[in-house]
């Protein structure tokens, strides 16, 4: 049974990945224009859990502490000589949102909007004031 992600009172099991993941894509199709537009050849994948390596390279050490993070190079550091590169990608972290949901009370749904809204912010090279305007504007 697939558990829909819509509020704070979830019966039964957590959301999963594919749940995450559609929401995280209805939150990027509320975007304005100006902002999806830039991300076609954006990746989006929802995992469990951040690996080693990856938590290494934001120094962190435990999973739970990163819900989210973007892999690659912000649009304005991107040069036409760049080829043959690795797609963008942003990376959410199930097991990390989940418990950042049960320890803060935030709702699921917004906390998802959240985590996605702050990573297509480095893409941009957004400032935390800008993201979350973009955050405020895709709420509205």
């Amino acid at each position: 049974m697939a558990v829909a992600m819509s509020g704070q009172d979830l019966p039964g099991e957590p959301p999963s990945l594919a749940a995450i993941e559609r929401h995280a894509r209805q939150v990027i199709q509320r975007l304005p224009d100006a902002f999806r537009a830039h991300l076609g050849n954006v990746v989006l994948l929802v995992e469990e859990e951040a690996d080693a390596e990856t938590l290494a390279s934001v120094g962190l050490e435990h999973p739970l502490e990163l819900t989210g993070v973007y892999h690659g190079r912000p649009i304005g550091d991107k040069s036409a000589f760049d080829s043959g590169a690795v797609p963008d990608r942003i990376h959410l972290y199930r097991q990390a949102i989940l418990a950042e949901w049960c320890e803060t009370g935030v709702r699921l749904d917004d906390l998802v909007a959240h985590v996605t809204i702050h990573e297509i912010g480095h893409h941009f090279g957004l400032s935390d004031d800008d993201m979350h305007a973009l955050e405020d504007a895709v709420a509205d």
